[in-house]
């Protein structure tokens, strides 16, 4: 059976992301587990992706009992069917309206 491969970002989709620490990892998310609880399922698999040392990444997911939900963690943009990540724009086809998009984008903010 093939499964879905689905890439979500640590900063500002699973923790509490306000600044970059290189040696600290913000607190998970509120709804976070339960958001990854209901993604996991036999059609998916599910990597983590982000730009920190993996080492340290591992040792949070461990610390937080999320590890069970990733197949891995990854520094590389792997293929995936689906990016989840709080920096992005979605491309529709219509460059002009993604022009757009991006001359307005905003990160998410809790504030």
């Amino acid at each position: 059976m093939y499964k879905k491969t689905i890439l979500i970002d640590l900063d500002g989709v699973l923790n509490q992301y306000e600044k970059y620490d290189e040696n600290f990892i913000p607190p998970v998310r509120n709804g976070a587990r339960e958001f990854l609880e209901q993604l996991s399922n036999d059609e998916t698999e599910l990597y983590l992706f982000t730009s920190r040392n993996l080492l340290l990444t591992s040792k949070w997911l461990i610390e937080n009992n999320l590890d069970k939900y990733f197949k891995d963690v990854t520094n590389v943009k792997i293929p995936a069917y689906l990016y989840i990540d709080d920096r992005c724009v979605c491309f529709n086809g219509n460059y002009k309206k993604t022009l757009n998009e991006i001359k307005s984008f905003k990160i998410y903010s809790k504030v």
